[in-house]
């Protein structure tokens, strides 16, 4: 088992943002759906799990629910989803390093918001409420405890819960883009994820399913899910842009005064190989502006292709 260095990771994630943002339409819509359904059942398994334990078990039971809830984005990033709170980090690092545009940085987003949000609400309403795995007993109990608890933070408490929840999901997807084989990335994956449950911060996915599983059962309306919408929205995006990407990019993605550049930095102005002329974002393989044929570099099949031996930590 072993990790790619941090500088190194900077190149796997630029790599991983520019592939992100390149996606056509149709795939990021069908991927982002699948993220949204991964992380809700995630979820819902967390209810199920911890809400039959006993009330005297209060501090064991959230920690079981955070225990399993992990599988949500283990499936996203192993199996194939976009997760908006994952691309709240790795679109905006690549666009850090020139590879990205601010239009597909705000296309992704929204494109992945919407069909993230429409995966989670098929599982709310499927499984949740036609279902009946979040209306009966226990597990409606635990649905509605914690759909009041997120509900009930005024708008600068709950921005603060979005921080701190996607400064952990997008650490576990950074250093999921470093682990050099499978167990590594499920190790890198499940702690910080498992974290961020148990702290009880606000995901802005998790939220897709959790408060409309509520709003079916009739406990909460949908003009309070948009109230809380935009602050865990808002702080989910500064915990990725600004203190994951943001902090990174000047850690590893900055020249030292005086020098050409880092290491990072000269990697990632590789990703792109485009015709000497050509300084446009390619769209459908050709420049914009000139037209010429432009090459994006998608993540390598192999780790060790880009990556010499002593890159990674054992």
């Amino acid at each position: 088992m072993g990790f790619a260095k941090p500088d190194q990771i900077a190149l796997h994630t630029v790599q991983a943002g520019c592939r992100k943002a390149w996606l056509p339409l149709r795939t990021q819509l069908l991927l982002g759906f699948a993220a949204g359904v991964y992380i809700s059942l995630g979820f819902l398994l967390a209810i199920r799990v911890s809400a039959g334990m006993p009330p005297s078990w209060e501090g064991f039971r959230f920690f079981i629910g955070a225990a399993v809830f992990p599988i949500g984005l283990i499936l996203c990033l192993v199996a194939g989803g976009e997760l908006l709170t994952g691309n709240m980090m790795a679109v905006p690092f690549a666009g850090f390093a020139g590879q990205v545009s601010g239009r597909q940085w705000a296309a992704n987003w929204t494109a992945i918001t919407l069909s993230n949000f429409a995966g989670a609400i098929l599982v709310a309403y499927v499984f949740g409420h036609l279902g009946g795995m979040t209306e009966h007993g226990p597990y409606l109990a635990q649905t509605l405890a914690l759909t009041h608890a997120k509900l009930e933070e005024p708008f600068l408490q709950a921005f603060i819960s979005g921080i701190g929840c996607n400064l952990l999901v997008s650490l576990a997807v950074w250093m999921s883009y470093g682990a050099k084989d499978g167990a590594g990335q499920l190790l890198a994956i499940w702690f910080p994820t498992m974290a961020f449950v148990a702290l009880g911060f606000q995901h802005i996915v998790a939220n897709m399913f959790l408060i409309p599983a509520a709003i079916f059962a009739g406990h909460a309306t949908w003009g309070q899910y948009a109230a809380n919408f935009v602050p865990v929205f808002l702080g989910n995006g500064a915990g990725g842009v600004l203190f994951v990407a943001g902090l990174y990019h000047l850690a590893y993605m900055r020249p030292k005064p005086g020098a050409a550049g880092t290491e990072a930095e000269a990697g990632a102005a590789d990703v792109v190989d485009r015709p000497p002329s050509c300084s446009e974002t390619p769209r459908a393989g050709r420049c914009a502006r000139c037209g010429k044929a432009v090459t994006p570099v998608y993540p390598v099949r192999s780790r060790e292709a880009v990556l010499p031996p002593d890159s990674y930590i054992n």
